[in-house]
């Protein structure tokens, strides 16, 4: 695997790690488009903690801000999610080969 590609691996999985960042994605992801501020309100934290949290969710591509007048807005990109997928189901893929196997393999040795 190329080493681009993992550096976006170890961001993206490493930012979906904390629950938080995966809440505000999550509201991102429903086309949500929401100022930082906006993000923060459920939570029980700061706005300089939430704020951290976006900056990893847009440093590991997941997220975009855009400046508009005073506030940043945020919004959701499928890229990094897209080659996270894509990385998941390669790895399916073989492991349900290899049962598929272990069971062909069982079923004969009865």
């Amino acid at each position: 695997m190329p080493a681009v590609q993992e550096d976006t691996l170890d961001r993206t999985f490493a930012a979906l790690a904390h629950p938080a960042r995966r809440a505000i994605l999550g509201r991102l992801a429903r086309g949500e488009v929401a100022s930082v501020t906006a993000l923060a309100e459920p939570f029980d934290m700061s706005l300089v903690a939430v704020s951290r949290h976006v900056k990893i969710l847009e440093d590991a591509g997941l997220i975009s801000r855009k400046k508009e007048g005073r506030s940043r807005r945020c919004r959701y990109e499928p890229g990094a999610i897209g080659e996270a997928k894509g990385w998941l189901e390669a790895h399916q893929q073989y492991w349900t080969a290899q049962l598929e196997a272990l069971t062909r393999y069982l079923k004969d040795a009865e």
